[in-house]
């Protein structure tokens, strides 16, 4: 046999003894998170953010993510989202979408219907920008903001505010749960642990880091 030939087998035979899945490693997630003070942090560092948190989460669950990108600012209302995402088109695939809007809708007085059919149009963007596939989108319930110490001492009607987020998560319930994405109620948290300063920033209003961490624990449980 000639060398070169000896060194063929050699190295087939190698190859065929190393497991399929040894030279494929799967290339880090790519997530887009959208939405309006509550995802970009407002009031928090930049790792302390639940995106960056969730992020973290999955890497120690096995899962890579590449650094992810957000399109988020604090006030933003569904139609301000929408013309954020349009300036920043084409957005490209992503194998992770979040989103989470609404709260700005309600503090304005909008009116429920027009916030439906805006989140209804966002929502199916976020599922075009996740490759149509409805299960790598991620929809988080609206906070209740009514119960920060923001609110009381602004002599905000914490009932009035309840009401009004409820009547909102109903409408993001019930399309998310038409299109079948992930929807995951984090407004329950707020409430309970809402005049807690140490669940919430400096402002009194926004959630802090270890809010947002109970927010990634229940994105996690599903």
């Amino acid at each position: 046999m000639r060398p070169w030939h000896s060194l063929l087998l050699t190295l087939a035979i190698l190859a065929s003894t190393v497991p399929a899945h040894a030279s494929l490693k799967a290339a880090p997630q790519r997530y887009l998170a959208l939405g309006d003070s509550y995802t970009i942090g407002e009031g928090v560092a930049e790792h302390e953010r639940w995106p960056e948190q969730w992020r973290r989460a999955l890497h120690a669950h096995g899962i890579e993510v590449a650094p992810l990108r957000i399109i988020a600012h604090t006030g933003w209302t569904t139609d301000e989202l929408a013309a954020a995402m349009d300036a920043a088109d084409p957005l490209g695939h992503w194998d992770r979408v979040s989103l989470l809007i609404g709260v700005n809708n309600q503090y304005r007085g909008r009116d429920i219907e027009n916030y439906r059919q805006e989140f209804s149009a966002l929502l199916e963007r976020a599922i075009a920008l996740a490759g149509g596939h409805p299960r790598q989108v991620w929809v988080l319930s609206i906070p209740d903001w009514g119960v920060t110490t923001f609110a009381h001492r602004g002599g905000h009607d914490p009932v009035r505010i309840a009401r009004e987020i409820d009547a909102f998560n109903a409408v993001n319930r019930e399309v998310s749960k038409a299109h079948g994405v992930h929807w995951v109620d984090i407004t329950d948290l707020t409430r309970r642990h809402g005049p807690n300063d140490r669940m919430l920033a400096d402002d009194g209003l926004h959630p802090s880091a270890a809010m947002y961490s109970l927010w990634v624990e229940r994105i996690m449980a599903r």
